[in-house]
């Protein structure tokens, strides 16, 4: 017999599959094509077995359909730009370029051993001059089509790496690598006109059926659709050419209760006034200091500055408002300025209470008393009484009132409804080297002006230092001079790059043609797009997803995606994490204080308890963590490769848990995975020592199909646990059999080919020792038959009073009557009577037995 040996047969089914070009993806108009794809890597040089079960999932489907015919394109690519190659390069003192491309080179030889059926001839990363050349050539399409523009605006600024971050940079008011305390800073940048899609990207959503909930209320919430009313407050003797402060206000409905106005440092009021008063350009610096995200706004101290200016309510002219200006507003946010109605907002009641400014409450509780010590904000859809409202009517919903109160304003004159959208236009420009660099030039003479296609792609040099902080661009002595692509005077490159999202925005699209000498190929495109099943964290559910749309939107405008491919993904999954336990050391700390994690390989069982091997001290376990290299709980697939080989970590990773949820990795359950594949290999190798002739033959087809349904419903629905489970029980069924060898053959070959999308190299093997024809890899998908499904027994259970005790099995066409006699007999009956007669007997044929006594 031979041995199931994984070290031995996968690299030699690999080679099989690679020599035959089996998993290269052609354009072919006879079939149905399925294009699968998970969320690409940043290559950061090491795989981890959260990597395994995403790429596993993404490997299922794409066999899975292969196998039931369709032309399957399966890429693999790397997001290559970004902060961590620099902070690499200057730790280290090397190159972001050589550090990126030998982390890239790592983690493929790291993949490859997993048997992906993934086209590699596709492969790019987003470093790739060729890539991001046709990049740059987007960019110059959008820009002509006024997608893109360059404006001032106010931005997060880190002074220690002098360059700007994105919101989520921003980490407790800090930058999220130098750890300085960030500061807003006002400078021109380029952006990308996304808020001009914003009702678009809004009422799309509904029409994604095959994504997750949860990540449709996520992206609706971020783009941020809301109604509201947007007027002016008049300005009491205020400084030149400035009479009113206008405001955007999402609940009209408290304009009775503000107590006073509030505008941004950045508003040109406040720079009017800081332009004559020392003091207030003091303040509105200092503001600027502060983080820009909604979490640093929120955690910040409320800080105002009394203007000493005032206006006047609307509705009574004798009602005047101080205006401050205050850290917590921003210019990008509605109109910059605010009327703050502390009752009815926790923000504005921690500023009123801190500038002993009037609590004017608008609405309360339909019974009882709002607490005093804070303030009330019930949700819209709520009823509350309202005492200081718009309407007649005392009691409504939040929703109601607002449309009341717009409706008042708009009747007497004061102002209008608006719908606004939270989303913003979406600021590219970062002030570092290892990204796309803008494809302009600033000509003295010619102002902003783009480069000429033919001259991409403007590679970044080569020779570059990371010494100094900054962006090495800015400093290097002849990359920035160049010839004006207009008039042909001197003139220099522009030397931000691009945000790394715009590189992840459209690498799906580039897979349809990853060479073509354009972003994408017609022909190719409209075959291929759109990506069928993409499969990746919740954590990308809103930025990468949202721009991916945009990205479509404006690649279809500018002639490089299909009108079909505007909403890029058809179906998304969302996988949970692979977690393990944190082994901590309970005896001592580092010399910090810092408490020390060991590796699973360092710890074992001893007399019941998890020690460290080597030194007998004691351990903590810290159960079913987010695995993470700071603490030493992350598995390293190579190892368990070479342990137990590729498919028993892939059968592992997904037959713990459904896929959307956490699973956790334990040696016990690999090893237990390891044997039952060892026991499967073994039902194949033992084959012919089954005899020919054997009973049970056709319950062992019938079991057969019914695995055929049940494996299939399972593939077909993401539930590659249930799957699984019916796997298992499969093969029981078949090691229990005493059917003779040719049924076992077809239960055993059939087992191989619902296996093969899990364990496609044990699957080989298997039908290749069975006799399969060719590889089990272009095998196609096994059919039920119809009539191999019909059961000739039906299982009945039976009931004593209402309450299931028993069951029997009886032929399905078996008489009502003589289905009571067999049910009388039942021991569980026989008891429960004790001698005497049933009160009632009640038989649904083909369902349950219901006995009462």
């Amino acid at each position: 017999m031979s041995r199931y040996s994984p070290a031995d047969l996968e690299p030699k089914w690999q080679k099989a599959w690679n020599e035959g070009e089996v998993f290269l993806a052609k354009r072919d108009e006879s079939k149905p094509k399925y294009y699968v794809l998970e969320m690409f890597p940043y290559p950061s040089g090491r795989i981890h077995i959260g990597h395994v079960r995403n790429y596993t999932m993404g490997d299922v489907v794409a066999r899975y359909k292969s196998s039931t015919g369709h032309n399957v394109l399966h890429p693999m690519g790397f997001d290559a730009f970004g902060m961590p190659a620099e902070n690499a390069a200057m730790a280290s003192g090397g190159h972001p370029k050589t550090w990126t491309y030998a982390n890239i080179d790592t983690m493929v030889d790291q993949m490859k051993p997993l048997g992906l059926s993934i086209d590699w001839t596709r492969m790019f990363a987003t470093c790739d001059p060729e890539y991001y050349g046709q990049q740059q050539s987007m960019f110059i399409d959008m820009l002509d089509k006024g997608l893109v523009y360059r404006k001032n605006a106010v931005v997060n600024w880190d002074p220690i790496d002098m360059t700007v971050l994105a919101n989520e940079q921003v980490e407790d008011g800090r930058g999220w690598r130098s750890g300085a305390l960030v500061e807003r800073r006002e400078l021109t940048q380029w952006f990308f006109k996304i808020s001009d899609y914003s009702d678009d990207l809004l009422s799309s959503i509904d029409k994604l059926d095959n994504w997750p909930d949860k990540v449709k209320t996520m992206q609706k919430n971020w783009i941020g659709k809301s109604r509201g009313l947007q007027f002016a407050f008049s300005l009491i003797d205020g400084p030149a050419n400035q009479d009113r402060v206008e405001v955007y206000t999402t609940r009209p409905d408290t304009l009775n209760g503000a107590s006073f106005v509030g505008i941004s440092a950045d508003h040109p009021l406040a720079k009017q006034l800081a332009e004559e008063n020392p003091d207030i350009a003091a303040f509105c610096e200092e503001c600027r200091k502060g983080g820009t995200t909604a979490e640093a706004i929120e955690k910040a101290e409320k800080l105002g500055l009394d203007t000493g200016l005032k206006v006047r309510h609307p509705f009574d002219t004798a009602w005047e408002l101080p205006v401050y200006i205050a850290n917590f507003i921003l210019m990008d946010y509605g109109t910059g300025a605010v009327f703050g109605c502390p009752a009815h907002d926790q923000r504005d009641f921690e500023f009123a209470t801190k500038y002993d400014l009037p609590i004017n409450a608008v609405f309360g509780p339909v019974e009882g008393e709002a607490k005093a010590d804070e303030a009330y904000v019930p949700l819209k859809t709520e009823k509350v009484r309202y005492t200081r409202g718009f309407s007649g009517e005392e009691i409504q919903t939040g929703e109601e009132a607002v449309e009341a109160a717009v409706d008042f304003c708009e009747s007497n004159g004061v102002g209008h409804g608006v719908t606004k959208y939270r989303l913003r236009d979406w600021g590219l420009s970062r002030q570092r080297y290892w990204g796309c660099p803008i494809p302009v030039v600033h000509c003295d003479a010619c102002g902003v002006v783009p480069e000429k296609k033919e001259n991409l792609p403007i590679e970044l040099p080569d020779d570059v230092t990371f010494d100094i902080p900054g962006n090495p661009l800015d400093r290097h002595p002849t990359w920035r001079q160049c010839a004006c692509p207009n008039c042909g005077a001197d003139a220099l490159r522009e030397t931000d790059t691009m945000d790394t999202f715009v590189d992840s925005s459209w690498y799906y699209a580039r897979f349809t043609a990853p060479h073509a000498t354009t972003p994408t190929v017609a022909a190719d495109a409209e075959y291929w797009m759109n990506v069928d099943q993409y499969i990746g964290g919740i954590e990308h559910a809103i930025l990468h997803l949202l721009y991916s749309r945009f990205f479509a939107r404006a690649m279809n405008e500018t002639g490089h995606l299909p009108d079909s491919a505007r909403e890029p993904f058809n179906a998304l999954f969302t996988q949970g994490m692979v977690t393990h336990a944190i082994y901590q050391n309970a005896e001592r700390t580092d010399e910090h204080g810092r408490a020390i994690y060991h590796y699973p390989e360092e710890v074992e069982e001893r007399d019941g308890e998890t020690v460290v091997a080597a030194t007998g001290e004691k351990i903590t376990v810290i159960p079913s963590a987010k695995m993470s290299k700071s603490k030493n709980n992350v598995v390293d697939p190579v190892e368990i490769i070479k342990q137990y080989g590729a498919d028993t970590a892939r059968w592992f990773v997904l037959s713990d848990s459904p896929p959307e949820r956490d699973v956790e990795w334990t040696a016990s359950g690999a090893e237990a995975s390891a044997k039952h594949l060892t026991r499967v290999h073994r039902l194949a190798a033992e084959l012919e020592d089954t005899p020919e002739q054997g009973q049970g033959d056709e319950d062992l087809i019938r079991a057969t199909h019914k695995a055929i349904v049940e494996v299939t419903l399972g593939v077909d629905s993401f539930g590659f646990n249930a799957s699984i489970a019916k796997l298992y029980g499969f093969t029981n069924a078949i090691a229990k059999s005493k059917a003779g060898r040719d049924a076992k053959r077809f239960a055993l070959k059939t087992l191989a080919q619902l296996m093969s999308p899990m364990t496609p190299h044990l699957s080989e093997e298997m039908w290749a020792i069975l006799g399969g024809a060719g590889m089990i890899v272009h095998a196609p998908w096994p059919v039920a038959d119809e009539a191999m499904l019909v059961e000739d027994s039906v299982t009945m259970p039976i009931q004593i009073n209402g309450k299931r005790r028993d069951e029997i099995t009886v032929p399905k066409d078996m008489s009502k009557e003589e289905v009571e006699k067999l049910v009388l007999k039942a021991d569980v009956v026989v008891k429960a009577l004790d001698g005497g007669q049933p009160k009632k007997l009640i038989v649904v044929p083909g369902r349950i037995v219901n006995v009462v006594v």
